[in-house]
């Protein structure tokens, strides 16, 4: 069990984690997040949102000084002054663009992604504010999708979508496509090594999460809080049932129960 004072390294998904699903309230959670900044425990945000958006959020979390994970794995966001440097993970939005729009011509699947539809529309789906639905849209790597179609049309474009080296990620209100390589999981893993490099010492990795698509992040870290979720998906994990921990609490109450588990305070 790790305490306050070993090099420990937070990562969270937000929404439906750190974030309540209906109401984005982080409120529950700010004890711990005011604990974590004390002793100087870098919570890394790891999540489907973009870069824009976790920028925007990180300020207000008093985290803009720390890196973070976006679109769910295919970018990694360094800290560092005005202009930070980006690690890019699989493809970029404008070629997944491209190969989407082609097979829904060839085939005329039915589905619609951020790039088909208005700020509006978007707000619509998520329950966000129209500027936070902009910012929502302002994609670098991965394309959320809203499928209208059946399950073998699903899985026809699955399948096609592997041939041209993308993946679909099922998330909590959408699925997302992005580079097969990409994923919260293998970011992850890499940000920690870069933390192990600037320390020189091995790091002591804690995730939490609610859904399908945080479940290479939480297989990745030693250990994992898995938050209630607002869906009716198996999250199965191949741990140590004593480095698993699964919360009876939704949104940012399972997080404080996740960190109140498994954070010894000396």
């Amino acid at each position: 069990m790790p305490y306050l004072d070993d090099p420990l390294i937070v990562f969270t998904d937000l929404d439906g984690s750190l974030l309540d699903h209906h109401d984005y309230s982080w409120a529950p959670a700010q004890g711990w997040l005011d604990q974590l900044a004390e002793h100087n425990i870098p919570v890394i945000i790891t999540t489907s949102k973009t870069s824009a958006e976790v920028s925007a959020l990180q300020h207000t979390l008093k985290l803009n000084h720390l890196p973070f994970i976006a679109e769910n794995g295919a970018l990694i966001q360094l800290a560092g002054g005005d202009n930070p440097a980006h690690h890019l993970i699989g493809a970029d939005y404008q070629h997944i663009r491209d190969v989407l729009v082609d097979l829904r011509k060839r085939y005329d699947f039915e589905f619609r992604g951020f790039g088909d539809v208005t700020p509006q529309q978007v707000a619509d789906w998520t329950g966000l504010t129209l500027t936070n639905a902009r910012l929502a849209m302002q994609r670098d790597a991965s394309e959320p999708l809203m499928w209208f179609g059946n399950t073998l049309d699903f899985s026809r474009m699955e399948k096609l979508l592997r041939e041209e080296g993308l993946a679909l990620t099922r998330g909590g209100r959408f699925w997302h496509v992005m580079g097969q390589d990409a994923g919260k999981g293998q970011a992850v893993r890499w940000l920690a090594e870069q933390y192990q490099q600037q320390r020189d010492q091995a790091m002591v990795t804690l995730g939490l999460g609610d859904g399908p698509n945080d479940i290479s992040m939480l297989e990745a870290v030693d250990f994992a809080v898995v938050i209630l979720g607002h869906h009716d998906q198996d999250m199965p994990l191949n741990k140590e049932d004593r480095n698993v921990y699964r919360t009876t609490r939704h949104g940012p109450e399972g997080w404080r129960q996740g960190l109140d588990h498994f954070i010894a305070i000396k």
